[in-house]
């Protein structure tokens, strides 16, 4: 009787080690320069979870999420939270970050240590494509490599020639910028200055000084929304020196046109976005659980989702295991998975068969992991970010 107990505690502990909880970081600049656009990026992937939660088609349990602050821009305290994810809270994966700087560090100081997933929905430096990472970093956003193109475009369809463009001093700053003008150049514009700003200054007028004496037919501003970005573009309407800008996707959120106000109709910009239909279920998913289909929102419910379902198609929470099935995951052949529809993904993945992950976003991974690249194009009028074409 004895040895019979033995073994069905055994047994017991086995099936417990089996399906035991599986835990997902989301780590965010909660606080910093883009704070205004964290909440709906983690709102957006834990709609996700709760999603696969609520399947009761997940082989390996329950799904909890562990969220920290990447700050944004500070690369020792957002190595020092992701730390905490993977040694403390002992995730299984990190869904983030978000800002390129932090994601390179986390990625080669963290991640790569612990052998650790990640899933960026939006680090965009180019720089990343090419990054050591043991094929664990992916990302669901584009590069802005591919950012510059799609800008070049737009600069060059509304005869805009010449531009000037002021960048935050930062790996995802230099990156576009540089994206941004060997496009514009090559497309047969010109530009009269790029030059670096920083974060969090009091004061801009030195920086628009110097950008206001080059000239041009428009600005565009390669920083953050809620810091460097908003201060160059205050400043520049203040002296008068630019009456119209362009804003790439770190700039592109609700409180820049509330904070800035009037001065910012008839400004353009790009962010990640795509007219497919899991956009618009997503965006009606996020209404009814609360928030809004931010920028990159849509982005890091398939950070998540793409996650958890590489995890199910390994049988697997462990990173080593799972990783090489996200490319598969996501990429035909299989059937197309939409938001709202990750319980018949684990259902056809429990029948052994192919799934096409498309997500909110049109999801579709090429090259070292990371987004093939569809953008909306943004036009601001009365005060608002509306979307007037797609690229």
């Amino acid at each position: 009787m004895k040895k019979l107990f033995t073994t069905l505690l055994a047994l017991c502990l086995l099936n417990t080690a089996s399906f035991s909880d599986v835990k997902v970081g989301i780590i965010l600049g909660f606080t910093g320069p883009i704070e205004s656009l964290t909440p709906d990026m983690a709102a957006g992937a834990e709609l996700a979870i709760e999603e696969v939660n609520k399947s009761n088609h997940f082989s390996l349990g329950k799904v909890s999420a562990v969220r920290a602050d990447s700050t944004c821009i500070d690369s020792s305290a957002a190595t020092a939270a992701a730390e905490r994810l993977i040694t403390s809270d002992k995730v299984n994966g990190i869904m983030g970050a978000d800002c390129s700087g932090v994601t390179t560090a986390i990625l080669q100081q963290v991640a790569l240590a612990n052998g650790v997933v990640m899933i960026s929905p939006s680090a965009t430096s180019p720089a990343l494509s090419t990054v050591e990472d043991n094929n664990l970093f992916f990302r669901t956003a584009p590069s802005d490599a591919r950012q510059g193109q799609v800008v070049a475009d737009i600069l060059k369809d509304m005869g805009l020639k010449n531009i000037a463009i002021s960048y935050v001093n930062n790996d995802y700053g230099k990156g576009l910028a540089a994206s941004i003008e060997t496009n514009h150049k090559a497309a047969g514009g010109k530009v009269t200055i790029s030059a670096p700003h920083e974060d969090d200054k009091g004061d801009y007028s030195a920086e628009v000084g110097a950008l206001a004496q080059a000239g041009g037919d428009i600005l565009v501003v390669a920083g953050y929304l809620n810091s460097g970005g908003k201060g160059i573009i205050q400043a520049s309407l203040d002296a008068g020196a630019f009456d119209q800008f362009f804003l790439p996707d770190g700039m592109i959120g609700e409180s820049l046109p509330k904070d800035i106000g009037s001065g910012l109709n008839g400004s353009i910009g790009t962010v990640p976005g795509t007219d497919s239909p899991g956009d618009k279920k997503f965006e009606e998913m996020a209404e009814a659980a609360g928030f809004k289909k931010g920028p990159f929102a849509g982005e890091s419910y398939d950070a998540a989702a793409l996650m958890l379902l590489a995890m199910e198609a390994a049988k697997s929470s462990d990173s080593q295991k799972y990783k090489s099935k996200i490319m598969d995951i996501a990429n035909a052949p299989g059937e197309k998975i939409y938001p709202g529809e990750l319980k018949k993904a684990f259902h056809l993945i429990m029948e052994g068969k192919d799934i096409d992950y498309v997500g909110a976003t049109a999801v579709e991974l090429i090259g070292p992991g990371e987004s093939a690249g569809n953008y909306r194009q943004i036009e601001v009028k009365g005060g608002k970010n509306e979307t007037v074409a797609f690229r």
